[in-house]
């Protein structure tokens, strides 16, 4: 009777510690528009022109110019995602290279070009990401898929400011699929 007792106590106890591992399963495909509140004001943006069309000639001289000022770098999130395993596409603009080459510290941005050519989005659709490994970029054109857990935490590079943060898990190239 005791060992039977033990027995169910035991296949109780290992349920509950499994649990959680079984209910985690692959992490949530997260989109951009999924990180911007649903009662969040509607975000207008800046009419400036993007580029000044007469430093085209002269693109070093382009190139080298101020970065452009982001315009809601206090945009709302949502905080629900915090703690949430995501995969998340986007393009990588790199703050930190390790010394084999490898991005290790960088903002994901919805689009290309995003903090570098163009005024950075809000905040609430950049995430400062950092991986261990880090990854070798050979086009920053490429979008990738990063993958780990949220963190609903501002954060600011001489860039931009960010939303939310991500330890970054996996980091693969995007691919369509068919």
């Amino acid at each position: 009777m005791k060992t039977q007792r033990l027995l169910r106590s035991l296949l109780a106890l290992s349920l509950l510690i499994a649990t959680p591992l079984w209910a985690a399963g692959p992490p949530k495909d997260l989109t951009w528009s999924e990180m911007i509140p649903a009662d969040a004001p509607p975000e207008v943006p800046d009419m400036k022109p993007l580029h000044d069309l007469s430093q085209m000639s002269n693109a070093l001289s382009a190139e080298s110019a101020p970065a452009a000022k982001q315009d809601l770098p206090n945009a709302p999130v949502v905080k629900s995602l915090d703690g949430k395993s995501v995969r998340l596409p986007g393009y990588i603009v790199p703050l930190e290279v390790n010394e084999e080459g490898r991005t290790t510290d960088f903002l994901l941005v919805p689009y290309f070009g995003a903090c570098i050519h163009v005024p950075p989005p809000p905040s609430n659709q950049i995430v400062h990401v950092t991986s261990k490994v880090g990854v070798k970029l050979d086009e920053l054109y490429q979008p990738y898929w990063i993958e780990g857990d949220m963190q609903v935490k501002p954060s600011s590079s001489e860039l931009a400011d960010a939303g939310y943060q991500m330890t970054a898990q996996k980091i693969y190239v995007y691919e369509l699929q068919e």
